[in-house]
């Protein structure tokens, strides 16, 4: 079932504030990007080009659009440059939402969120708080914002934490039995459940925060365009077959990728705009 939330708006402002998505002009070419290691929300395809989440996402997008996408694969270092000189019209690589960030992109409403999640064998006890790791081995990802958070926890909880050179080693760690947990993105984490039946999601750090689409300053009304495509596939499940096709996951009542905001943009930050608005989805 999707859950169909769309804050502080009244049935008759549904019908009088209706917006339709499909405003791009006919077979226009949206220049967007992402990295293209990043799996599972893009990554190489055996057969040549790349596949995943956000390129799904981003497909989807250029059609509600009236248009199509061209996916440029790079290094995320330099997305958010070439963005700003304009290469791209915006990125479709996943993007947290951060104070900072917000003073020079505009973003589009989230559409996932992105916490912390933490992988443990399939036979593992059951983990409903940080405390129960207390003692364990927690393997990370080396110089990964999740090494960072374990490390700084590592006197207040009392688990012990171990590098590895990538999250691939870190998971195997935990399989073999060397770590009882490792901890990365919710995604990241549930595409590693996906592949492997031998561990299983566990316990879940809410950050609130999220991904969303990131845009240029002077970019408004196309954030606009695809904030309301987005939300049109909130609204009709489509958001929740990616997650279940890429993440084995189906999001619940309140996650990013089932509720519609109020206005455009990621309420409380800048750049937010309180406008009223309702898609007309086809």
């Amino acid at each position: 079932m999707v859950h169909r939330v769309v804050r502080s708006l009244s049935v008759a402002g549904f019908a009088a504030l209706a917006l339709a998505t499909n405003v791009g002009a006919q077979d226009k070419t949206y220049k967007v990007a992402l990295d293209g290691t990043f799996a599972p929300h893009a990554m190489p395809r055996m057969d040549g080009g790349i596949e995943g989440f956000n390129v799904d996402l981003a497909n989807e997008i250029g059609r509600r659009l009236g248009g199509k996408v061209e996916i440029t694969a790079a290094q995320w270092s330099g997305l958010l440059p070439a963005m700003q000189a304009g290469t791209y019209d915006f990125l479709v690589a996943p993007t947290t939402v951060t104070e900072e960030r917000t003073k020079s992109l505009l973003f589009t409403e989230g559409y996932l969120n992105t916490d912390f999640q933490f992988v443990v064998a399939k036979d593992a006890p059951e983990v409903t708080s940080l405390e129960d790791f207390k003692g364990k081995v927690i393997a990370v990802n080396k110089g990964s914002a999740y090494d960072k958070w374990a490390r700084d926890l590592e006197p207040t909880v009392g688990w012990k934490v171990e590098s590895y050179g990538t999250n691939t080693d870190a998971v195997q760690a935990v399989i073999a039995g060397r770590a009882f947990a490792n901890v990365a993105g919710n995604t990241v984490s549930a595409w590693a459940v996906k592949k492997n039946p031998r561990i299983k999601l566990s316990y879940l750090h809410s950050t609130g925060r999220v991904f969303a689409m990131p845009f240029r300053k002077d970019s408004v009304a196309l954030r606009n365009q695809v904030e309301a495509a987005i939300e049109c596939m909130k609204l009709d499940g489509t958001m929740v077959e990616l997650s279940e096709k890429w993440f084995g996951v189906t999001p619940g009542p309140g996650a990013a990728a089932v509720t519609v905001q109020y206005g455009y943009g990621v309420p409380g930050m800048e750049g937010y705009e309180a406008t009223p608005h309702v898609p007309a989805c086809k």
